[in-house]
């Protein structure tokens, strides 16, 4: 282990924000730097337990204990190489990841967990700095084409991970740059987007093959497709959105979320002077209490409203793990984000009963109740009605799965019950040579579950065509013969 008495001697330590009223004036990232002196005593904290449950904890498998003891050493360049055994992108998963390993960190059962993610972002970031990240192409090339649907962290793992072995993969965006949401849904202050963009530079170099602006079964038929490749995974995330059928929806000024963080990425790519959705001196509310609206919030304080207020129809979580989550489970608590700190008020157990607007046919006001939750579903409580002035409001109550278009209805994939693209425990879909991977099979979900799944995939598909078993995958089947 690393300081076999480093738990008892040290208490957590994370990076401190960017004063709020600095942080409001840009987009950049807003923690400052943590000194590699602190960083040490914070790796110095891991046990190196004997069962150790943050593995049990990341989807990836991430190897954290072995890099922690690394970073405490001043091994560093080791310290990436046992990073990047198991993550592609340890700087996605250290800035947007919510880190279930630390939840699932045995100092947590009495203690504050390791600092990670921390550490993570940490070593990453210096690999980068001294040039230790560099293209790996292939040493042979196989001969087979490989394309993946949709460029967010499903589909560039897998692709990596491929190309790496000699297969030819050409990755397919709609969007007109590659990134997913990873591009246009994250806000710049929440990662920079050059983390990306030398990412992509990395994949290019290797042999990667990119082409942004196509909408595969529109651009190209899925005919077309089938008979250029010889397999296709599905990373196009789960991107049809949950609306919310209530009286007044059809007014003005009411926004998805991915209807109103793209443009305002676009600002900093520098496509737009101004986003045509815009918060300056409106009232803003935002319907959902998940990150997409804490994104939302975020964006809205920069931009400058009068008001943001975050409602979310479940009740106000606890402060600490429920008796309902023990430890290692991920624990729904009460959370502020960097985005909450900045400003804004947010309401537990209310829910929207309609939308009220002027005589322009603009939004006005939301009217609301609060709920409780009875008999398997929310209930109105009585006399509690609240009218909440607002000209902005944002719909952030996630996602139900795949677009359904002429891209799946074309391949004639089969769905799950929930309206994902089913798949059995390898990827593949009900069509032979198709697999997919992330949110568009799995459901909405984490882009550290996300990676994994982009990783699992390629080692299917690898197999698939040449037999072999070359690649990790770190879920999936085990231990099964060749065939």
């Amino acid at each position: 282990m690393a300081d076999p008495r480093g738990f008892l001697k040290n208490g957590r330590e994370t990076p401190v924000r960017r004063p709020v009223d600095l942080r409001l004036r840009d987009w950049n990232e807003v923690y400052e730097d943590f000194s590699r002196d602190t960083l040490k005593t914070q790796a110095g904290r891991c046990m190196n337990c004997g069962i150790p449950f943050c593995h049990q904890g990341c989807p990836l498998g991430n190897l954290i204990p072995e890099w922690n003891n690394l970073v405490w050493r001043n091994d560093w360049a080791d310290a990436a190489e046992r990073l990047h055994a198991t993550n592609n992108f340890p700087e996605f998963t250290g800035t947007l990841c919510p880190a279930p390993c630390e939840a699932a960190c045995v100092l947590a059962i009495n203690d504050d967990a390791v600092t990670i993610k921390q550490v993570e972002i940490e070593i990453i970031d210096r690999a980068w700095d001294e040039g230790w990240v560099t293209p790996k192409p292939p040493t042979m090339h196989t001969g087979k084409r490989i394309a993946v649907i949709g460029s967010g962290p499903a589909g560039l793992a897998a692709a990596q991970q491929l190309t790496r072995v000699g297969h030819d993969v050409v990755v397919y965006e709609r969007a007109d740059r590659i990134g997913g949401l990873l591009r246009y849904g994250i806000p710049e202050f929440k990662m920079a987007k050059h983390r990306l963009d030398r990412r992509l530079e990395q994949m290019r170099a290797e042999g990667t093959e990119f082409q942004a602006g196509v909408e595969v079964g529109v651009d190209i038929p899925v005919e077309d497709l089938r008979a250029e490749f010889d397999a296709v995974i599905l990373a196009g995330g789960a991107t049809a959105w949950r609306d919310l059928p209530v009286p007044g929806r059809e007014l003005a000024g009411i926004y998805q979320a991915m209807e109103y963080l793209p443009p305002s990425n676009r600002v900093q790519e520098g496509d737009l002077d101004r986003s045509p959705i815009h918060a300056e001196g409106k009232n803003v509310v935002i319907i959902g209490g998940g990150d997409t609206g804490a994104d939302c919030l975020g964006t809205a304080h920069r931009q400058g409203a009068a008001s943001v207020t975050q409602l979310e129809i479940m009740p106000t979580p606890p402060d600490r793990r429920a008796d309902a989550q023990p430890w290692p489970t991920y624990p729904t608590i009460y959370r502020v984000t960097s985005a909450h700190e900045e400003g804004g008020d947010r309401m537990f157990a209310v829910n929207t009963q309609e939308f009220l607007g002027d005589d322009d046919g603009q939004v006005r006001a939301l009217r609301l109740s609060e709920v409780v939750f009875e008999k398997g579903k929310f209930v109105p409580v009585p006399d509690s009605e609240l009218d909440l002035p607002c000209e902005l409001v944002l719909l952030a109550m996630g996602f139900v799965g795949p677009e359904k278009g002429k891209l799946l209805d074309g391949l004639g994939v089969e769905y799950d019950e929930r309206g994902n693209v089913a798949r059995d425990a390898t990827f593949k879909t009900s069509v032979p040579g198709i697999y997919v991977a992330g949110d568009m099979g799995r459901g909405q979900s984490l882009i550290v579950w996300a990676i994994a799944e982009g990783r699992s995939a390629a080692a299917e598909v690898d197999r698939y065509l040449t037999g072999r078993e070359v690649l990790p995958s770190p879920i999936g089947p085990k231990d099964r013969p060749l065939t």
